[in-house]
């Protein structure tokens, strides 16, 4: 369905807020509006397109609209991505912005790690910033001086970085171990604020000076100290060798409190979604993220950063395409072999679970190996067709898959669950969202039916006015 858009500009009498409004149109636009900035510079607004179905990239872009002659529309990008997280500069002539790629298996770029650009309002030049960093840009934020802060992603880490334009290359900023994020800072000082997080500390609020202040910065808020007097889960990063084709993979390993490097423990594989995402040095709570509770179970629980996650170059994420479960499910069984041959694992301990693209990986695990005693399922897809079919975002399936389906059928079928569920023994817990639209809730259906027609245990549950996030999760 074709939506649009209403731009009104609203004066306030900020002295007598209890006046009424004046409000009037500027303009209507044939697109949806995800973020909308003003510049005084040319007197232009700048805004982001956004579409609720993503068949391809043509319905992201950023566009303006000159305020002197508002039936003047123009497009300012012409990405195979999706362009988010807008920021002016400090003289309004540069519009920052990231990008998630959204190329279609049709496009002749490969899809890419999240990048962060430059566009010039005055020539509408883009320029990529951070090119020769290998990892993921997670934030930025302008300095006064035409720098900028990066947060970058290189493996489990997320540091802060300074570009100072137009030299290329980053200055990494000596900061403790764990992910920074949430950076904002003072254009009239050097003040900077922003969240930090590691395995050992729960995120809070921070604040410095100035950069040099990094490792002596102090928190302001007291949010999460409830989990600095538990005794938490200690973790560490774990690595193994893909076989097949010697790939080094890297994972975080959650210990049970008070048995750190112990032997024989039981083991819980949690899967991150995205696939385009990581599993990061960082004590996070939020609903899909449960690693700690179950360390604090008895668990020792595996969180591993297979082929396609970000922060291991853009080779490495897209080394998913093609074969966007056998790879990625590989890389995850070798880490558990190696796991078992390192003496920290029961093999007769085995349980696995995700949630997106972590539930596509468990639904297609349990059906290549018998090992595992229990598995959970969250908002997985079992039949990679008819989730092309309906899902909101059939561009990244495709691209994934290399092509449609009916252009490549034997790669749908090689790698669909669905067509291998005679092999599944492990008993499953599933669970959807009611309203998923990103993985259709019929996903579940499908499963669960499969598993009941087969005898293998299974039990559905179904978040009633839930979508693919289940942020009202009790």
């Amino acid at each position: 369905m074709h939506k649009s858009s209403t731009i009104y500009r609203i004066d306030f009498d900020f002295n007598d807020l209890s006046l009424p409004v004046e409000k009037q149109i500027i303009r209507n636009v044939s697109t949806l509006i995800g973020q909308l900035l003003y510049t005084s510079f040319q007197e232009k607004l700048i805004f982001t397109s956004v579409t609720t179905l993503m068949e391809n990239s043509d319905g992201f872009e950023i566009y303006s609209i000159d305020l002197r002659n508002t039936s003047t529309l123009s497009k300012l990008t012409n990405n195979e991505a999706i362009e988010f997280e807008l920021q002016l500069s400090i003289d309004g002539q540069h519009v920052l912005f990231r990008t998630l790629s959204l190329n279609s298996n049709k496009g002749k770029l490969n899809n890419t790690q999240f990048r962060l650009h430059s566009l010039n309002l005055i020539n509408r030049q883009i320029t990529r910033l951070a090119e020769n960093f290998r990892g993921n840009i997670n934030g930025y934020a302008f300095k006064h001086n035409s720098s900028i802060y990066i947060l970058g992603q290189f493996g489990t880490e997320v540091q802060i970085y300074t570009q100072h334009l137009p030299i290329k290359d980053l200055i990494q900023h000596n900061g403790w171990n764990g992910t920074y994020e949430s950076i904002v800072l003072s254009h009239d000082n050097e003040s900077i604020a922003f969240v930090y997080s590691s395995f050992e500390k729960p995120m809070e609020v921070y604040f410095i000076n100035n950069i040099n202040q990094l490792k002596l910065a102090q928190a302001i808020t007291n949010e999460n100290n409830l989990f600095t007097q538990r005794n938490l889960p200690q973790t560490k990063v774990y690595s193994w060798i893909n076989k097949d084709d010697h790939q080094t993979i890297e994972g975080i390993l959650h210990y049970p409190p008070g048995k750190f490097e112990s032997k024989n423990l039981p083991l819980l594989v949690m899967i991150h979604g995205g696939p385009y995402s990581a599993s990061l040095n960082k004590l996070d709570f939020a609903w899909y993220q449960w690693s700690s509770l179950a360390a604090s179970e008895g668990w020792l629980v595996l969180e591993p950063n297979y082929r396609g996650s970000t922060g291991y170059s853009d080779e490495f994420l897209n080394e998913i395409r093609y074969k966007p479960v056998s790879r990625p499910g590989k890389d995850i069984l070798y880490g558990i072999d190696q796991l078992i041959q390192d003496g920290i694992v029961d093999q007769y301990k085995l349980a696995i679970g995700g949630h997106s693209y972590g539930g596509f990986l468990t639904n297609w695990l349990i059906t290549q190996t018998k090992r595992f005693n229990a598995a959970l399922s969250g908002a997985g897809a079992i039949d990679h067709t008819s989730m092309w079919g309906m899902t909101d975002m059939p561009v990244l399936i495709d691209y994934l898959f290399g092509g449609f389906p009916w252009e490549v059928p034997y790669i749908y079928q090689n790698e669909t669950p669905i067509y291998q569920l005679d092999r599944v023994r492990t008993p499953t817990h599933i669970v959807t969202g009611e309203n998923d639209i990103r993985v259709p809730t019929s996903q579940s259906y499908i499963f669960e039916r499969g598993l009941n027609y087969l005898g293998i245990p299974v039990k559905l549950i179904t978040f009633p006015k839930q979508g693919h996030s289940l942020t009202n999760n009790p």
